[in-house]
């Protein structure tokens, strides 16, 4: 009947017109970073530094882990890693590796566990144009120990679980390799997230946060 052609014509323009806006809507709180999935639209005030930082954390998926280098002398030793804090939206703060020592890294974590983590806002794409260096781009880099995780532990499944649900392709390393779980044992937290220099947070409060309504999409 007419009336019927007339609903059927108004249902078209309607959705004609919601489709466009809801994907607009979807694409302002999402961003798809080399084939991952991130949260944008729930990033920290930059007063609420222990969000920021566990925000940071959370999101990434990869960072600079620096170690005390025995085959340099002593010298720091930078190199970028794969990393996972739990599995995707149950972050804990705490970052885990599967390393190998084939790499300096694991040998030098093995004799001297001081190492650091450096973390960037900038991969995830929500800088904007400014530089890295830009205080606005926040960054952020836990100090401690890398110590291995006890492959019999229940951390160990815990470790398995946060990093192969981020980084599928490590189930695929290979097994001669002896990849093995670490963990860093964070005891500073250097964190700047606007200007006026860093800010501080201590390691009781980034591990314990008020985190509010801030979920992470990795």
């Amino acid at each position: 009947s007419r009336r019927l052609e007339l609903s059927v014509i108004k249902m078209k323009l309607f959705l004609f017109y919601l489709v466009p806006f809801v994907l607009f809507f979807w694409c302002s709180q999402v961003r798809l970073v080399q084939g991952r999935l991130l949260s944008i639209a729930t990033k920290p005030d930059p007063k609420d530094a222990v969000a920021t930082a566990r925000w940071l954390v959370s999101l990434n998926f990869w960072g600079v882990l620096s170690t005390i280098s025995t085959d340099l002398d002593g010298a720091p030793f930078g190199n970028v890693v794969s990393f996972s804090d739990g599995l995707p939206n149950q972050g804990i703060g705490i970052p885990y590796f599967y390393l190998t020592t084939l790499d300096p890294t694991a040998r030098h974590a093995l004799k001297d566990g001081r190492a650091s983590l450096t973390v960037s806002e900038y991969p995830l794409g929500t800088c904007g144009k400014i530089d890295p260096e830009n205080p606005t781009c926040s960054k952020i880099t836990l100090t401690g120990k890398l110590k291995l995780v006890d492959e019999e532990s229940e951390e160990a499944e815990f470790s398995r679980n946060a990093l192969f649900s981020k980084h599928s392709e490590m189930m695929d390393w290979p097994e001669d390799h002896k990849f093995q779980f670490f963990k860093l044992e964070i005891e500073k937290i250097f964190l700047i997230d606007w200007f006026g220099g860093p800010k501080p947070i201590t390691v009781e409060q980034y591990l314990h946060p008020k985190m509010n309504n801030h979920a992470f999409i990795v």
